[in-house]
């Protein structure tokens, strides 16, 4: 006859029933999940809410039209928005060491916005100074002379290292990206943001995905050989304190 386990979860009284522990919190559905079908404006009101406390003190530094803004009541925060239109290089802020809580970066995400007389614009915000103050034609305003999905990876190394300096130990930094196709190659580029991160100092945390409302079109297309993309990413990185290592935030 086989034995029955029988697992006890403290002492047990004598013709009681034996009872699971219950864990303590409030059942609900108003959660905050991964993945959303919607726009920048209704997701980043919830990665707000999740990461960034009210009375922060917060800087979006690719502030564009305040697009991730217009849900949100920016009197809630010491709010400090900047854009490169208004003369401000998201990578030499006039702002002093480690005086941030949190930040946000929205840069261009397209390798395409660098190319000659291309109109395109990354993401909701407007973007065409950057391309007038980055880029000049084939040209790219990075020291390596990086292009196209180079020279687009180089402005988030380069931003990232700035906010970095800007945000306080333990701080928050919230960016925008988007995977890309370029030069007939597959480009995971929310992966090499992360793993650049990470040798500057942050910890990837988070990690959202926002899938378009609307089904996107291509034009002249003779044979697809890759998935067209329509989701894009936040991605939500925490500066590791001095003293502190990337498995010791883990964990």
């Amino acid at each position: 006859m086989s034995k029955q386990l029988h697992l006890s979860l403290g002492p047990e009284v004598p013709g009681t029933p034996l009872r699971r522990k219950s864990p303590s919190g409030v059942s609900t559905t108003q959660l905050a999940f991964s993945a959303y079908v919607g726009t920048n404006a209704s997701v980043f009101p919830i990665i707000l809410g999740l990461h960034v406390s009210k009375g922060s003190r917060i800087a979006d530094v690719t502030y564009g039209k305040g697009v991730f803004w217009r849900n949100i009541n920016c009197k809630d925060y010491d709010f400090h928005p900047s854009d490169i239109a208004e003369g401000i290089d998201c990578r030499k802020l006039p702002y002093e060491s480690t005086s941030f809580d949190a930040m946000v970066f929205d840069p261009p995400y397209m390798e395409g916005f660098f190319r000659t007389g291309n109109s395109i614009k990354a993401g909701d915000g407007t973007h065409n100074a950057f391309r007038d103050h980055y880029s000049n034609g084939d040209e790219t305003p990075g020291k390596s002379g990086a292009k196209w999905h180079g020279a687009v990876l180089e402005l988030y190394i380069e931003g990232g290292r700035e906010l970095h300096r800007v945000l306080k130990p333990g701080g928050v930094l919230i960016v925008k990206c988007q995977d890309e196709v370029s030069a007939n190659r597959q480009n995971l580029t929310h992966v090499e943001i992360i793993n650049a991160y990470a040798e500057m100092g942050f910890y990837c945390k988070d990690l959202f995905v926002v899938v378009r409302p609307n089904q996107p079109g291509m034009s002249r297309v003779i044979k697809q050989v890759h998935a067209r993309k329509n989701h894009s990413y936040f991605l939500v990185f925490i500066k590791i304190p001095m003293g502190k290592t990337l498995t010791q935030m883990r964990s």
